[in-house]
């Protein structure tokens, strides 16, 4: 299932930075923009995060970077991490809501560490 409908824009671009840890991603609409690689990782659409319908929040990825991307179909990509992780599937249509919706997730992601008590820096 890829729940793509015709509107969804598709990407014409992606290059990951591995230096800087961003995916930069631009779209057939003229959309495009950088990701972090630790946004993409917390903010990934894995069981894993979200938990099975509760979302487990993800702590210490500051520092995570991709080690692969591997497309899937036409319809999205399969990002692994260097933590591992390697199970979500970023679809074009979540990857351009992350894109849109980029700053106010990042907000409610770092409200929710600072409420949890949690850090983004991997623990010693």
């Amino acid at each position: 299932m890829n729940g793509l409908s015709p509107e969804t824009p598709h990407p014409t671009d992606i290059r990951l930075h591995q230096v800087s840890r961003a995916l930069e991603i631009t779209f057939d609409n003229g959309a495009s923009g950088l990701l972090s690689c630790e946004f993409l990782r917390v903010h990934s659409p894995s069981a894993e995060v979200h938990g099975h319908g509760k979302e487990v929040l993800q702590t210490g990825k500051r520092d995570v970077n991709i080690t692969d991307i591997e497309p899937i179909g036409n319809y999205a990509v399969r990002l692994t991490f260097s933590d591992g992780h390697n199970t979500g599937l970023y679809s074009w249509d979540y990857l351009y809501t992350l894109l849109q919706q980029h700053d106010a997730m990042w907000q409610t992601y770092l409200d929710k560490l600072a409420e949890a008590g949690a850090s983004r820096d991997t623990e010693n």
